[in-house]
């Protein structure tokens, strides 16, 4: 935003100075010429480094979700934001799942500098940075979405996971949920009984494998492409996702019960490549961050409102259920996922001690000044 007044002020002297040359007496013509030559050169050596200026950069976005999704609503506003801010100096190029590979293979391509930003989720990202496994684990963030947006936001959290990014040549950006993950399957699972034997997908995450072994069931890591069609051929008997996702991908169409226990939210993280952020101007890094900054109540906003759109698209259409979880019931499963925060802390040694207890804590205190508020 800078560079067109550079160019304004460097056409202003260039001006200032042929008006002076005018006025100055006459010389060796010989030395004229020469200084007129060098001049000339620099001039288009100056011109030619003010147009690469002026060129547009393009940061291309990749998405580990389909169009019309969360994560392609953050994109899109994201791009309008930085575009505008950015009077079209920087396009921004949005890629929908599937379009570059992976959520594996787009998280390399970040740290290959391939790409500018991505989404990368816990999920996956944990092989790499095992403390971000932390967001698999059931019932550690709290009940109330408010709380854990708080959580989220806190520049302690944040700081606490900053280095292991860089460390893997990321740069993190932001923490945030997409609603909360709900189970689908042919009957209502209510409890670890339901579970016994169930083929329930789940991202390819070790975590959430042994989360859904600790409740009976018979975890089946699938890639998100090919969901609907093992639900379709029997492969799988349900799956785990926000509800926005369990619509836009209609694998609704394929289960008779959408079963709601609360026990985690799906959280992913923003990231761009390490290398990339570092290299940019100080005046482009501090876009980046006050466009992400500006955006945490509004995404958070959108994917509530997302999700509970979507639900109400769903019911509308019949043939599936709703079922949402007593307390009682809740507690139960809560209890079966205790045991899965030690295999955390085997991947994760003392930093993931350090995380999850962290977390744990600003979770309880942020449910206590929200109580207190209330009250």
């Amino acid at each position: 935003m800078n560079q067109p007044r550079q160019w304004l002020t460097g056409l202003i002297m260039l001006l200032a100075m042929a008006f002076l040359y005018g006025c100055s007496d006459g010389g060796d013509t010989s030395s004229d010429s020469s200084s007129s030559g060098q001049s000339s050169q620099e001039e288009m050596d100056r011109d030619e480094e003010l147009a690469k200026q002026r060129e547009s950069d393009t940061w291309r976005f990749a998405l580990e979700e389909v169009e019309g999704s969360v994560q392609d609503a953050y994109a899109q506003e994201f791009k309008s934001r930085i575009e505008e801010r950015t009077d079209g100096e920087v396009k921004v190029e949005v890629y929908p799942y599937g379009t570059l590979g992976t959520s594996s293979q787009l998280t390399e391509l970040l740290q290959n500098g391939a790409i500018e930003i991505a989404f990368a989720s816990p999920g996956h990202l944990a092989d790499a940075i095992p403390e971000v496994g932390i967001f698999t684990l059931h019932f550690v963030l709290s009940e109330d979405p408010d709380v854990n947006r708080a959580v989220l936001s806190d520049p302690e959290v944040y700081g606490l996971f900053q280095p292991m990014y860089n460390e893997q040549d990321l740069q993190l950006l932001d923490i945030i949920p997409e609603g909360w993950m709900v189970w689908s399957g042919d009957k209502a699972l209510r409890s670890p009984k339901d579970f016994k034997g169930f083929k329930i997908r789940t991202m390819t995450s070790p975590i959430l494998v042994e989360s859904y072994k600790a409740y009976g069931a018979n975890p089946t890591p699938t890639p998100y492409s090919e969901v609907y069609s093992g639900l379709q051929l029997g492969q799988i008997d349900g799956q785990v996702n926000p509800i926005f996702a369990i619509e836009e991908m209609s694998f609704y169409e394929e289960q008779d019960v959408l079963t709601s226990a609360r026990h985690a939210q799906f959280i992913t993280t923003l990231a761009t490549g390490n290398n990339w952020f570092n290299n940019l101007s100080e005046e482009r890094q501090e876009l980046i961050l006050d466009v992400r900054d500006n955006m945490v109540s509004w995404i958070d906003e959108k994917q509530r409102e997302y999700n509970k759109d979507r639900l109400q698209t769903i019911l509308d259409e019949g043939g599936t259920e709703w079922v949402e979880l007593t307390e009682e019931e809740r507690e139960v499963f809560r209890a079966a996922s205790k045991d899965v925060r030690q295999i955390y802390l085997e991947q994760a040694g003392e930093k993931g001690q350090k995380v999850l207890d962290t977390i744990l804590e600003k979770v309880e205190t942020a449910e206590e000044d929200m109580a207190d508020s209330d009250s």
